[in-house]
C-alpha cells in the first residue's frame, strides 16, 4: 500500500495500514531526532510525540503522498522544541550500532573493533551538518530526498552534493588515519 492509501485506512481506523505506517516510517522519525543530537531518551520522546502528532491530525493531511515529509518535519519541529527547552545536545558513541554475531571469532571481533573506532573517530571530525545528513540517509527506511529537505531544513538540490562532500572528507579523514598509523 502506498502512503497515502495507507493513511486513509488508518484514518478509517484499519490497524494493519497504521502498523504499516510506523513500520514503513519509523526508521525516517527515529533517524531525524537523532540528527539532531538528542539523547537516546530525548529521541525517543520526539518520536512519540511525531506519532502523536500524526494520530492527531490523521484526517487533516493535505498532501498524504507526502506523508514522509509531514512526518520528518514534525519530527524536525519536535526535536528543535525540546532542543529550545532545556534538553542539551550530546554526542553519541552508539556501539549497539556495530553489534557482531556471538559467533565470531575473537580476531574478527578486535579487528571489527579497530574498524568501527577508526570509522567513528573520523566521523566525529565531521561537521554537525554532515553528521546529520549522513545518519538520516543511512537509517533503515530510505528516506526521499524531499522526506530528507525536510528533516533537515536544506534544499532538495543541495542533498546529493553535501552528501557526496561529507563522504569524501570521510574518506580523506580515513586515509590519513590509516597513514599515521
Amino acid at each position: 500500500m502506498d502512503p497515502a492509501d495507507s493513511l486513509r485506512a488508518a484514518a478509517a481506523g484499519d490497524q494493519t495500514a497504521w502498523e504499516a505506517i510506523v513500520d514503513r516510517f519509523s526508521g525516517l522519525v527515529w533517524a531525524t531526532a537523532r540528527a539532531h543530537r538528542l539523547s537516546r531518551d530525548d529521541a525517543s520522546d520526539v518520536a512519540q510525540t511525531t506519532w502523536l502528532r500524526l494520530v492527531e491530525h490523521l484526517d487533516r493531511i493535505r498532501e498524504p503522498e507526502k506523508l514522509g515529509a509531514w512526518l520528518a518535519t514534525t519530527a524536525r519541529h519536535e526535536s528543535l522544541r525540546v532542543i529550545r527547552h532545556g534538553a542539551k545536545e550530546q554526542p553519541t558513541d552508539e556501539p549497539d550500532l556495530f553489534e557482531t554475531p556471538d559467533d565470531d571469532t575473537i580476531d574478527r571481533l578486535l579487528l571489527d573493533r579497530e574498524r568501527d573506532g577508526l570509522l567513528w573517530r573520523a566521523f566525529a571530525r565531521l561537521s554537525d551538518r554532515c553528521k546529520s545528513l549522513l545518519r538520516l540517509l543511512l537509517s533503515d527506511h530510505e528516506p526521499s530526498y524531499e522526506e530528507v529537505g525536510a528533516a533537515l531544513g536544506m534544499p532538495i538540490g543541495a542533498i546529493g552534493p553535501t552528501r557526496m562532500r561529507c563522504l569524501d572528507t570521510l574518506r580523506r579523514s580515513l586515509d590519513l588515519q590509516e597513514l599515521s598509523r
